[in-house]
């Protein structure tokens, strides 16, 4: 007698293994989207018993796992999914670029929102303190994007001009809410800034 194995069978582990490894966008991992959108109660399912729940935005096309929340917990499992202190910087830059995403949203253009290396130099300069060597403060601006394309919210195009696509996981880790306390939030980076003074 053979026992056979429905398809999903088969997918579901191959979709939970690539949302192990991070996030899922549709249009870079077409097939193993494909695949999630079926079957995204048993994957729910399956990472549910690890701690984990499962982020899926079809609108906007990416899915992510997260751990769950204390309270939608039955008993104290390890953080599998870990949690990334992000430095004061790295922090504003992430705030400008989900300003960005939200007006670039707001005017109806294209749905991918790309800058270049000088906007976003320039985006960033002037919250910056004010510093007499441009190719250092433009380093630090480099090494600034290059944590945010390590940690997935920047996409670096390449071509002649260096360029990155802005993510849209970004407005899953900083919402709406984060977003309408933006201008608060700048006036404390400013003071701070300028507490910090060439540092």
């Amino acid at each position: 007698m053979t026992t056979s194995i429905r398809r999903d069978e088969l997918d579901l582990p191959l979709v939970v293994t690539h949302l192990m490894k991070g996030v899922v966008y549709a249009d870079s991992h077409e097939k193993v989207w494909r695949h999630l959108l079926p079957l995204q109660a048993q994957v729910r399912d399956y990472v549910g018993v690890m701690g984990l729940t499962v982020v899926i935005d079809e609108a906007e096309g990416y899915a992510f796992l997260r751990s769950k929340l204390d309270d939608e917990e039955d008993g104290p499992l390890p953080r599998l999914i870990p949690r990334r202190a992000l430095s004061f910087h790295v922090s504003l830059v992430l705030a400008l670029l989900r300003k960005k995403l939200a007006e670039f949203d707001a005017s109806g253009a294209e749905t991918r929102l790309v800058l270049t290396r000088e906007q976003l130099v320039e985006m960033v300069r002037m919250f910056l303190p004010e510093s007499s060597n441009e190719a250092r403060l433009v380093d630090q601006i480099d090494t600034h994007l290059t944590k945010i394309v390590e940690l997935g919210f920047l996409r670096r195009i390449t071509g002649q001009e260096v360029a990155y696509e802005v993510r849209r996981i970004l407005k899953a880790f900083v919402d709406g809410q984060w977003l309408s306390e933006f201008d608060q939030r700048l006036a404390d980076y400013t003071a701070l800034l300028d507490g910090e003074g060439e540092d």
